[in-house]
């Protein structure tokens, strides 16, 4: 049997050996494999011709070569069968350990055979003397006699001193790349448990932090793990924060494309619960920062297009590329139009930062992770601590966020069924102190922001409300409900009785349901209709909600009128001033995707020569804006280009429902001359104009009407985005606004920052003690 077999491993090594030939003889002759297969095999087909060999001992242990090298090649062939390629760890630590067990089974079989002419060791305890001389123990209880049995040892250990640091270096290196690359996410835990997928084209820590600090502060987010997919190396200071343990027990590192079905799989995005796809603001090139967003989108809509995604896009021209996305935000429109509410309503954009961003107390242990974490904390023991009673407000209110609650289910909402949306708000602010902004259908995904009086609340909606904590924290208690003759009393009676009835203000409808205007009993105050005699002047835009004693102090403002100042007949100086616009949707939008909004517009078109402020034409000869001799004072904006994102800060500003008399010439004051697809927008606008010139230049800002201007905007300039240094991103700009500040302090400026902790150099003196206390409470 052993001749037959031996017969049958050489034929078959002769085989491959004439099958991979490739011209050199003695490359096939000298393999290891081949020269085992010759020493066990040979000897037994001699004994065929010459028996008297037949007691020669034939060291067949060493077959175990030869079966190592087999299941190597079995392993590598079944792996490009089941096309595997995530197998290299797999393959490295295989062969570890098949050569670990090669070499303690030869010594093991060699030094018992060896030793028949000396101690007469038996298989157990050769297997002692090899374990205790491959650990390093060597207690000397067992030892080789003979000089063969010797020499065996010495051979097979400077054997493993070569072979196995080798196999442990390439399986250490193996093991490194594997951890810079993060491994897969287990699918056994993506099917048990809840996960996200956040896809980044680079990591900083300051995105990082965000993100996990908003999203984990939803009670409901706490199980949920985050897979992080980045194409990058993992930097030091991001791998310091996620080997904290609050997060390095639920946030994975890959790294990896998304662009790569691999990596995808490696993510388990199939099984996630939602993929959020951001980008950095630091961009050196934003256009391609969003081709490269895109493409992330299209590829994880294309790997698992049941997964919810969520995508970050940074210029409105892109956006209509993933209009499938489930949920979209492009930072230029956005921030464009913060900027322009800014301008209408200061601080508009710091209450928005304050509802969308979680805050918490500082307290002891929470400095504590802050200081751990790197994060930043909105509401801190600082600002109720301060003198200043605006920075005690600030402190106290900036913990207001946005929360939803089903309004059968709500003790602040559910009296409110069957009653108009103003109503339900006027009354909730009242009584509990929560403002009511907005309300979700059951049956649709929209949520209707204000929808005014004539929306009538049903038990089935979701009431999204303001307070600084939500509905089932608070301290409010369900009480009894109202007794149905008092409730008949303050309840909507329909048409039939009162036409619906609004306030506009200058943000939009602001609309409060006035009800019974009927005479009430001494006991409690009284809203009353004004008389017809009240509509003979023009009411204000804005008209606070007050609770008065009596009707007479209604008499000198129509509240109730349905029509708003822009539908009322034009005064002979609008008349005489030319400033009857028109309304309607702009006829031209500077790309594709941009929302149409309801606006003051031009009958005709303005030449292109007219909208150069700083240049005359053939249509006026007005070379600065003191000659225009505007009513209303400017707004400036200091941009570098006319990029599409501006587009969004002009519609705010001349939207239907700012009166006509409040409209402020806007002037652009643009680094670079601005294409013709962008002024054949703006050109049907009122009162818009732009000038090529410098926020460094002085003759610039005084040729564009600074001294005119109630409101400066600085925007970040793109090309000073990028910094070597992260925190310098912001340099340019904070000094351009401090030049204004020094230069013109009574001018109101609005500007961006990339990074909030450089918000204390806005209004820095170095030797004004108020100034330094602003900058150590926003520091």
């Amino acid at each position: 049997l052993k001749v037959s077999v031996a017969l049958i491993s050489l034929f078959e090594t002769l085989l491959l050996s004439y099958l991979s030939y490739k011209g050199n003889i003695w490359e096939q002759i000298l393999r290891i494999p081949f020269l085992l297969e010759i020493i066990n095999a040979v000897p037994f087909i001699i004994t065929i011709f010459w028996p008297v060999l037949r007691n020669l001992f034939i060291p067949v242990f060493l077959n175990c070569w030869l079966a190592k090298h087999a299941l190597e090649n079995m392993i590598n062939d079944l792996h490009r069968a089941i096309q595997r390629t995530q197998s290299a760890m797999f393959n490295q630590v295989l062969i570890l350990i098949s050569t670990l067990l090669c070499l303690i089974f030869t010594c093991i079989c060699g030094i018992q055979h060896l030793e028949r002419a000396g101690n007469r060791l038996t298989l157990f305890d050769s297997l002692y003397f090899c374990i205790v001389t491959f650990s390093t123990v060597g207690f000397g209880d067992v030892t080789p006699k003979i000089w063969p049995s010797k020499l065996l040892v010495v051979i097979m250990i400077c054997v493993a001193l070569v072979v196995l640091p080798i196999q442990f270096e390439q399986l250490a290196y193996l093991w490194m790349e594997r951890q810079k690359s993060g491994g897969n996410y287990s699918r056994h835990r993506a099917q048990t448990e809840k996960h996200v997928v956040l896809c980044v084209s680079s990591l900083k820590i300051d995105l990082l932090m965000d993100f996990l600090n908003e999203f984990y502060a939803h009670p409901r987010l706490q199980d949920y793990y985050v897979v992080i997919l980045c194409p990058t190396e993992m930097d030091a200071q991001v791998r310091r924060v996620l080997q904290i343990p609050m997060w390095s027990q639920r946030v994975i590192y890959l790294q990896g494309s998304a662009l790569k079905d691999q990596d995808l799989l490696r993510a388990k995005m199939d099984d996630a619960e939602a993929c959020f796809i951001l980008s950095s603001r630091c961009e050196v090139d934003r256009t391609a920062a969003d081709h490269q967003t895109i493409l992330r989108a299209w590829a994880v809509k294309d790997f698992a297009p049941n997964c919810p995604l969520y995508v970050q896009i940074l210029k409105p021209e892109n956006k209509f590329h993933i209009k499938f996305a489930d949920h979209v935000v492009c930072e230029e429109e956005f921030k464009y139009a913060m900027l322009a509410l800014n301008c209408i309503c200061p601080a508009t954009s710091t209450l928005i930062t304050l509802l969308v961003h979680t805050s918490r107390g500082q307290t002891a242990p929470w400095e504590a992770f802050r200081q751990l974490t790197g994060t930043k904390q909105t509401l801190n023991r600082e600002s109720q601590q301060s003198p200043e009673q605006w920075q005690k407000m600030y402190g106290r209110c900036s913990g207001n966020e946005v929360y939803h609650i089903n309004l059968e289910e709500s003790t602040f909402f559910a009296e409110y069924e069957g009653k108009s949306f103003t109503y339900a708000s006027f009354h909730a602010h009242k009584k509990f102190g929560v403002c009511l902004i907005g309300v979700r259908k059951e049956d649709n995904k929209n949520i209707l922001l204000n929808p005014g009086p004539r929306y009538i609340m049903s038990s089935t909606d979701i009431c999204f409300y303001i307070n600084i904590t939500k509905e089932e924290n608070s301290a409010f208690k369900k009480q009894e409900k109202h007794r149905k003759n008092h409730e008949s009393k303050l309840s909507y009676h329909g048409a039939s009785r009162l036409p619906v009835h609004s306030i506009i203000a200058s943000m939009g409808t602001v609309a409060i349901d006035l009800q019974d205007t009927g005479c009430r009993t001494s006991s409690g105050p009284t809203l009353a209709l004004p008389s017809e005699g009240g509509k003979e002047g023009r009411r204000p835009s804005i008209a606070p909600v007050l609770e008065v004693a009596d009707s007479s102090s209604l008499q000198t403002c129509d509240l109730l009128s349905d029509q708003s100042e822009d539908e009322t007949t034009p005064s002979d100086d609008e008349v005489s001033a030319g400033l009857e616009y028109a309304k309607g949707y702009p006829p031209y939008s500077p790309y594709i995707g941009s929302s149409p909004t309801f606006c003051h517009l031009l009958h005709e078109k303005v030449p292109f020569c007219c909208l150069r402020l700083d240049k005359g034409c053939q249509h006026n000869y007005y070379e600065d804006a003191k000659a225009y001799g505007f009513k209303n004072k400017l707004i400036i904006v200091a941009a570098e280009t006319a990029g599409n994102g501006l587009y969004n800060f002009i519609v705010p500003l001349r939207a239907y429902y700012r009166p006509k008399k409040e409209l402020n010439p806007i002037v652009l004051l643009l680094d670079n001359p601005p294409d013709m697809h962008f002024l054949d927008a703006i050109c049907w606008f009122p009162m818009v104009y732009y000038m090529v010139g410098s926020i460094d230049n002085l003759d610039d800002l005084l040729r564009c009407g600074v001294t005119f201007a109630a409101d400066m905007v600085v925007v970040d300039k793109e090309s000073t985005m990028s910094a070597e240094e992260d925190y310098m991103a912001d340099a340019k700009t904070i000094v351009n606004v401090q030049t204004l500040f020094r230069l013109f302090s009574s001018l109101s400026i609005i500007t961006e920052l990339t990074h909030p902790a450089n918000m204390r150099f806005m209004q820095f003196r170095a030797k004004d003690c108020y100034s330094l206390a602003l900058s150590k409470l926003e520091k």
